[in-house]
């Protein structure tokens, strides 16, 4: 338990160095401490631990305990010095400790100086161990009272522990113990500080205090590559490096920070899972830091750098407008468009590439440090449709739907509809065929055979000989269009229909009957309408 006697503050103090002064435990007693660490609360574990020490403790140490967070719910000001530091105290900090509730928050910049006034009274050196499961929660900078306290002119020393806090959490309390000359120390499942208290337990009481360790401005300096010996081409794709914290149950845990291409940067030490992310290979290792020493892990990515420059055709440029799209079995699917970068984890990629409606496809098998750039020809054409009402008279509203069919036809008669949009001057990028340009509006409908080469723009006129009917019925509950000539069974075929007074339709040219209702009154008109003309009529 070397570790738990770490997470008390003490395994790297020799205990007779608590009786050249006085000390106080500062414990931490906030709800917080009802969490579990290997099925066991915290509070247990502490409580284990602190009778353990404290009992080990030569009679003549001058030791306190002071709490926080044990009488109250959300109270900043529940703290009290339960046991004043003096000789023979022992016991009484254990029992204490033993019937002791945790409720509360986390004041614990406040507990550190009230100990340490509470250890001002006399002139003898003064030390504090603060053991915390959690960071600061009463609106106060631990940072600023250890450097307060350190330029007091007094012989005080601040220790903290932090107790299952993770990396990024400790760095927020740390500060308290390293500006008034102490260590943080952290602590973070219940077997590592068994084994840390055997090894203790074992140690001569005299046994001389550790030689401080030198500490870095910088412990973590990575590089990638993406082969051995390949390294990242210089551009504006970044290299992402994402630490995270070690559950208790091996798995990843919470991150605790990202950095950036090539970070020289200094974290707090511990065990970590390092994710770096190179567009979309990634790689997961472990990572262990010091405060000592520099780790500068080499991650090779296994990957490959791809850039495609989409092209209609062979002979015109890169189209902004088409998109690139690598697909792999791995889960991978990643789109751009125009001139594009990916890295990608070496393997087969399923590339395809597409403008409007052409695409073409080919898979591609990368080896990891390839450096490829290369033109795609989607062998597109464009085809710009417009609808008129009759030859020299264009449909210029958004009213018009314009379809785009395959000209082939399934053995039923049908054809696949490729493409569909609305309005003038629709334009189409289409693989190189034979289809169909379809306009509608209301009643009138027409088509117009076209073929697209690759690289050339055909422009497609599609006639419908139609005009507009606009039908005005006062009072009327539904108006109803019919075609004058019935069909074989003698039926005429509804053609339009509204709920209206008014109703105002684009129909090819020829006869029409009106049928207008009123309540339970039918009344019929008849109406022609000439292409590329407008007939207004109205039914009494």
């Amino acid at each position: 338990m070397r570790r738990l006697l770490c997470a008390l503050g003490l395994c790297l103090l020799p205990l007779t160095a608590l009786a050249d002064g006085q000390s106080i435990l500062v414990l931490d007693a906030s709800g917080s401490m009802w969490g579990q660490i290997e099925g066991r609360a915290k509070l247990e574990i502490a409580r284990e631990a602190l009778a353990q020490v404290v009992g080990e403790m030569p009679a003549e140490t001058a030791i306190g305990l002071m709490a926080y967070g044990h009488r109250e719910k959300g109270s900043c000001e529940d703290i009290e010095l339960i046991v004043p530091p003096g000789k023979g105290t022992g016991q009484a900090i254990i029992d204490a400790a033993n019937t002791m509730k945790f409720l509360g928050k986390t004041p614990l910049t406040e507990s550190v100086r009230r100990a340490a006034d509470a250890l001002k009274s006399t002139e003898e050196k003064a030390t504090v161990i603060l053991i915390t499961d959690g960071i600061e929660t009463c609106d106060a900078d631990p940072c600023a009272l250890g450097t307060e306290l350190e330029a007091s002119g007094i012989d005080f020393t601040a220790h903290v522990v932090g107790f299952g806090l993770t990396a990024e959490e400790g760095a927020q309390v740390a500060c308290l113990a390293t500006n008034t000359g102490g260590q943080y120390i952290e602590a973070k499942d219940a077997g590592s500080l068994k084994d840390a208290l055997k090894t203790a337990v074992a140690e001569p009481a005299s046994a001389p205090a550790p030689e401080p360790v030198a500490t870095l401005e910088v412990n973590f300096a990575p590089t990638a590559l993406l082969a051995p010996g390949v390294p990242k081409p210089d551009d504006a794709t970044d290299i992402v490096w994402e630490i995270y914290s070690i559950a208790a149950d091996g798995s990843v845990g919470e991150r605790i920070t990202t950095e950036y291409n090539a970070p020289k940067v200094l974290i707090p030490p511990g065990s970590y899972k390092l994710l770096t992310k190179l567009g979309e290979a990634m790689v997961e290792s472990d990572l262990t830091l010091t405060a000592d020493s520099l780790a500068a892990p080499e991650i090779i990515m296994n990957a490959a750098r791809v850039i495609i420059h989409p092209k209609p055709a062979a002979d015109q440029p890169v189209s902004d407008a088409a998109a690139v799209n690598f697909t792999t079995t791995a889960g991978i699917d990643t789109t751009a468009f125009g001139s594009s970068r990916f890295y990608l984890p070496a393997g087969d990629a399923l590339l395809t590439a597409s403008l409007g409606r052409a695409s073409v496809t080919e898979t591609l098998t990368l080896a990891p440090g390839d450096l490829i750039e290369r033109d795609v020809i989607i062998g597109s054409g464009l085809a710009v449709v417009d609808g008129y009402y009759i030859d020299s008279l264009v449909m210029d509203t958004t009213q018009h739907s314009v379809e785009i069919l395959e000209a082939k036809k399934a053995l039923d008669g049908s054809q696949k509809s490729v493409d569909v949009s609305y309005g003038p001057a629709q334009n189409f990028n289409l693989s190189a065929g034979d289809y169909i340009a379809r306009v509608s509006q209301d009643a009138a409908t027409a088509d117009a055979p076209f073929t697209v080469k690759v690289g050339e723009r055909v422009d497609v006129k599609v006639v419908l000989n139609a005009g507009v009917l606009a039908v005005t019925a006062p009072g009327a509950n539904s108006i109803e269009i019919y075609a004058a000539k019935p069909d074989l069974n003698g039926n005429r075929r509804s053609l339009a229909f509204d709920y209206s007074e008014t109703i105002n339709k684009t129909m090819p040219e020829g006869d029409y009957v009106i049928e207008v209702k009123r309540g339970e009154v039918l009344t019929e008109a008849k109406a022609q309408v000439k292409k590329g003309e407008r007939t207004e009529t109205t039914v009494p």
